[in-house]
This record gives C-alpha cells, structure tokens and sequence, in this order.
C-alpha cells in the first residue's frame, strides 16, 4: 500500500515533550492542505494507458486529463468522496481521538462540492476553516483503482488559491493554538509562503512541525521550497518511492534507505533540535530514524480477502500517528496506532472508517 510517516523528539532537547502533549484540547492537530472531492472508480488498464498513467502514482492535471473526469462520471460506477492528503490525515486523527481536537485550513470553491467537503471533514469534530474563492470550482482528484493498486490525477482548481492573507486574518489563531502542524508535500504546489511562515513559528515557539513528501514529482520539481521547508520540519514522513526519488534527486550517492533517512535527518535545521524521518514501505516494515539510530518497525499483516482499497492508506497513517504523538505516546506506540488506521482504511473503500475506533489511545 501506499504510505506516508513521521517523527518524535527527545524529551530533553524540546519544549513539547510527551508530559506536556499527554492532554490534548480542541485544535491541538492543525492540517494546512488541498481540500480535494475525490472521484473515485474501478477501472481496466486500458482506461490509464488511455490517459498516460502509471498504477500507484499521483500527479497533477493538464490538459491532457481534464476529459478523465467526465470519463469517469459517464463510463464508471464512481464514489464521491471527501478526500485531499492532509484532510483525510487530519479526519482519521481526529476519529483516533474523539473529543474535538484537530483543526483544517485550505481553499474551496463556492459550491456544492465545498459544501459536502465541510459536512464530512467537521462531522468528526474537526474546526474547519476554509479560504472561499468564488470564481473556482472546489478541486477533484480522479481516484482510478485498478487491482490492489490506484491512480491520483489531481485537479485542485479551489485549492490552489489559498492565500498569505486568509492565513493571517483568519486562520493563524489556529497555528497559535496548535500544538502539531502537519502539512503534505502537496501544499508546497500552493503556498511555500504560507508553509515556511507557520513552519518558523513553529520552529521558534515549540510546537511539532511536521511534512509529508507527498508524491515522487513534489521531489522531482519542487526541490527547492521542500528543502527551505525541511529547515523547520521536526518530522519528516514519506513512503520507499518518494525517498528513493529524493536520493536521486539531491545525488546522495546511495539507494539504502536506512542511509537516506539518515541523510534527510542531516539536512539543515533552523532551531538545532534532532530530526525524525519516517520511511513507509507498504508491506514492508517502516524504515524510522530517531534520536540518532534507526529502527525497522512491522506492519500489521493484511490478508487478500481483506484488501479493498489503498488510497488513502498512507494518508490514514499519518493520521494514526498524529493521534497517538498528541497523547504524548512513543514511537513506538505511535506506528502501532499508524499501522493500525492505515489497515482499517484498507479494508474500506476510499478513506472512510467504522464509527467508532477499536484501538485504545
């Protein structure tokens, strides 16, 4: 499956150390990202070869694409659901734990797709604030699932118009109140302004800062704004691809992936605390470096008959692991409770979970 992950700092060099994180209040998770209404279907290989696309890949829209959607919607029995990395992340985080305590912040449309996107992603408890832009419709992603793998084509129209002034007028009382931030790699197509402006606030206020990779092409053409955010990541989460893509986009000489965490933990750091880097490899074990040494955790086993969508997965993790660092767990508490949302999501279709959790923060 398709994962992302991340980190957590020695009690001794950070201010926000398990004793202090153990309570956790409303908007103590905040998620800044693409709000995306995925449309999501089963389809042949026919259908990606006819649109240029790879099994288990995720790209942006061009032209080219924009005639999937209304494919889609014609041929295929499709689903609709709330869907954007960060969204589903913070959605799973905020059903591990209950009581309301995640906040979201991203760009939607004037529309009724921006309107089931808020219904879904609040109805957990999550304090959503979203940027309106009137002139564009909400973003879609075109959820193409064939065999156990799928697809991302992403329109995010909306979303790419989130702007420093709605962050400074209206959503920064939530980094304020934060004591997480996570923020995928996906955002830097939007705002590195915005991305480096609360990752420095962060950095100089005590709070857990941390990112996704996202995807292999944020590695491969945004290079340069994902290593002036790395400055203030104490997290870093991605999967073996995206890391594998990063090694060889910055020349690190080596295709290990237990040398490439380290190498990414290396990488300039603006306050001097230690970085985490979390490197998911879907069946595999999760490749972790923390407080200077690295560590191979498993996954939970996942049965054919058990498999019934990825998408989402890695997004789920991420959300599991936020949930379980907010509760002031360690890691490896942390990637038990990653592993064990990313396996309920499987199990469903989209990004979607059973009322309530089974596991105990």
């Amino acid at each position: 499956f398709f994962f992302r992950h991340t980190r957590l700092n020695p009690p001794s060099k950070h201010k926000h150390n398990a004793s202090i994180m153990a309570e956790v209040g409303p908007g103590h998770i905040l998620g800044m990202g693409n709000p995306l209404l995925d449309i999501s279907a089963t389809v042949p290989a026919e259908f990606l070869e006819k649109y240029g696309l790879k099994s288990n890949d995720a790209i942006l829209c061009d032209e080219k694409h924009k005639p999937i959607y209304d494919d889609l919607v014609k041929n295929f029995d499709v689903e609709y659901i709330a869907g954007g990395a960060t969204q589903n992340s913070i959605r799973v985080a905020q059903w591990m734990l209950g009581e309301p305590a995640t906040a979201y912040i991203g760009s939607v449309g004037k529309d009724e797709f921006a309107e089931t996107l808020r219904k879904k992603a609040s109805e957990g408890g999550t304090a959503v604030e979203y940027h309106v832009d009137e002139k564009t419709p909400t973003g879609t992603c075109a959820v193409l699932i064939h065999g156990e793998d799928r697809s991302l084509v992403a329109n995010i129209s909306a979303a790419e118009k989130y702007c420093p002034k709605h962050l400074e007028e209206t959503g920064w009382p939530h980094v304020e109140r934060a004591k997480i931030v996570y923020i995928s790699g996906f955002f830097l197509t939007v705002s590195p302004e915005c991305i480096n402006k609360v990752g420095k606030f962060c950095s100089e206020n005590g709070k857990t800062f941390m990112m996704n990779l996202a995807a292999p092409f944020i590695c491969e053409f945004f290079k340069d704004v994902l290593l002036a955010a790395f400055e203030y990541c104490d997290i870093i989460f991605g999967n073996e691809t995206e890391f594998g893509t990063l090694a060889k986009v910055l020349d690190y000489g080596t295709t290990d992936l237990k040398e490439v965490v380290k190498k990414v933990a290396a990488h300039k750091k603006a306050n001097g605390n230690p970085r985490t880097v979390i490197c998911t490899q879907g069946p595999d074990n999760t490749i972790i470096f923390d407080k200077g040494e690295v560590k191979e955790y498993p996954v939970l086993p996942i049965t054919e008959e058990e498999l019934v969508d990825t998408n989402g997965a890695g997004d789920a993790w991420v959300g599991g692991f936020l949930a379980a660092l907010a509760k002031g767990k360690d890691m490896e508490e942390c990637t038990k409770a990653a592993c064990y949302t990313a396996k309920t999501i499987i199990m469903r279709s989209g990004c979607t979970y059973p009322e309530k959790p089974e596991y105990k923060l």
